[in-house]
């Protein structure tokens, strides 16, 4: 007997997602561009020509064009897991190693932190791919921090990029360089007493700050098992972004736990599967005037900056 894990514990893992998992956001972007087929999206690339001049007591309008292509991506992170679980582990620690419980430790400790990993760094290797000049290794400090903060802000608002729909990545220290930055201003609110709030939760008109842990902010890992920070990743101290500019998706997620006897290879223990299929995409014109990054400088002559999600 096959139980879908999927159906059974929908509610606890859509609420695992959406407190532990940091790049959430970007998942529920573009919602009209879908997966075609087993592995590929189709990404839209729409140009339109402008207006004419109007020619009065002409009975016709002038031609305009337009050109509506598509690029097709592939999702290239597909991966799997099983554990077999004695039945007699699951009686003598109370049902502390329930599949249940796995199924929650996994995801806490594995699944969630890997889906940001994944998506942080291959983000940051669209971007390297697009607009590499939008990656920063200046390093920040109280003095520069909003200066560069600000840089990016005008960038954006110059290329038309609705700010209160960018979210902003980061590390813990960077958001301590933004608390305490020099000419940052403060206020006191007499009515909650002598208490001054110094938390930051969004900054100018951005939707809002997210902090991520730094583990999950590298531009390189491996996953050979598991995940890993790979040799050649380096710290990403924050990723402003517009949602709209990327596409993540995860097209296959299979969860599934059979009972003792149910698979040859398994004799009278419980077996439980998990699979996801996912990927993360930039819609090049967009990640180009949508995106910025400050990552940390490299360190290593001849090392190769084009390094991006890790094998």
């Amino acid at each position: 007997m096959a139980i879908n894990y999927v159906s059974q514990f929908s509610n606890e893992l859509l609420n695992l997602y959406a407190v532990d998992l940091k790049s959430v956001k970007l998942f529920n972007s573009n919602p009209r561009i879908k997966i075609i087929n087993t592995k590929d999206i189709r990404l839209p690339k729409m140009k339109t020509s402008g207006y004419k001049d109007h020619s009065r007591g002409s009975l016709g309008f002038n031609s305009g064009t337009y050109e509506n292509e598509f690029e097709t991506k592939t999702l290239d992170h597909d991966r799997d897991i099983e554990f077999h679980v004695d039945p007699m582990d699951v009686d003598e620690t109370n049902l502390i190693l329930s599949i249940q419980n796995i199924q929650s430790d996994f995801e806490q400790s594995q699944a969630i932190p890997e889906l940001d990993c994944y998506t942080f760094s291959k983000l940051y290797s669209e971007l390297n791919r697009v607009a590499s000049d939008n990656i920063s290794t200046t390093e920040l400090t109280t003095a520069n921090v909003l200066a560069d903060f600000d840089d990016v802000v005008e960038k954006l608002e110059d290329k038309g990029v609705p700010i209160s729909r960018c979210i902003i990545y980061c590390t813990s220290t960077y958001k301590k360089l933004l608390k305490n930055a020099e000419g940052i201003q403060r206020t006191l609110d007499a009515s909650k007493g002598n208490a001054l709030d110094r938390r930051i939760t969004t900054m100018d008109d951005f939707d809002e700050i997210v902090v991520v842990p730094s583990e999950r902010l590298h531009t390189a890992f491996n996953f050979t098992e598991g995940y890993a920070v790979d040799s050649t990743g380096k710290q990403i101290n924050y990723i402003i972004v517009d949602p709209e500019a990327q596409v993540s998706r995860v097209k296959y997620s299979y969860i599934h736990m059979f009972a003792p006897g149910s698979d040859s290879r398994t004799a009278d223990n419980y077996l439980y599967q998990n699979r996801r299929f996912n990927g993360t995409f930039g819609l090049d014109e967009l990640l180009k005037y949508g995106c910025y990054m400050n990552v940390e400088a490299d360190t290593n002559e001849g090392a190769d900056t084009n390094e991006g999600v890790g094998d």
